[in-house]
């Protein structure tokens, strides 16, 4: 019986820690993450209630792994008449619609905590291509075609650490492709403690292109 060659060994010990390691740390750490945040999102729950009016949650549909949707859980950070099923950046002025609780949780990450949920049912992972909506049609043909659609969507990124809201379409899904053919725990450690420095300085976040 012939050997694997190295490439198929480095593929399927991707494919299982995607399948299986990933996916246990991934509802671990979502569970471990929620009872210890519930005060703070509780807090954030009060607050918006109290700064705008609408619903605690914003929800919307996404494109998950392999072209399935599902709904993204966020905090709302805009008033309840902002456009819902559009990128941010297709906005004519998203920093109109933008909260003043909004600003502020946008600024620090806060609105992506109810993402927690979406890792626990599986629908997302921490780290992975970020998802996005359906009339992102550009971005999702590129990512099917470089691989990216196989692997489960994130909360932050190989895209999010080398640029976020300042990376064309054509280098986010290059990116994605990148992650999709690396994917490994050693990167997905690299890119959680990049995301963790970028959340700290505030860094490549720009209001009317967050997504």
């Amino acid at each position: 019986m012939a050997l694997p060659t190295n490439k198929e060994e480095r593929l399927s010990s991707g494919q299982l820690y995607q399948m299986k390691v990933k996916r246990d740390l991934d509802l671990l750490f979502a569970v471990l993450l929620v009872i210890c945040l519930s005060p703070i999102m509780l807090g954030l729950a009060i607050w918006i209630k109290l700064d705008s009016k609408g619903p605690v949650l914003f929800r919307q549909e996404r494109v998950g792994r392999n072209g399935e949707p599902f709904t993204i859980y966020k905090f709302r950070s805009m008033s309840d008449d902002a456009p819902h099923q559009m990128a941010t950046s297709e906005f004519d002025s998203a920093l109109s619609y933008i909260t003043r609780s909004g600003r502020i949780m946008r600024k620090l990450s806060l609105d992506e905590l109810p993402q927690l949920f979406n890792v626990i049912k599986g629908e997302m992972s921490f780290i992975g291509p970020r998802p996005l909506i359906a009339k992102e049609e550009y971005v999702l043909q590129l990512r099917r075609a470089n691989g990216a659609e196989d692997v489960t969507p994130g909360i932050t990124g190989l895209a999010q650490v080398r640029g976020r809201d300042e990376v064309t379409d054509d280098q986010k899904a290059a990116y994605d492709g990148e992650y999709a053919k690396d994917l490994s725990f050693k990167e997905d450690c690299s890119i959680l403690f990049k995301t963790v420095a970028d959340v700290v300085q505030s860094r490549g976040v720009h209001d009317g292109g967050y997504n």
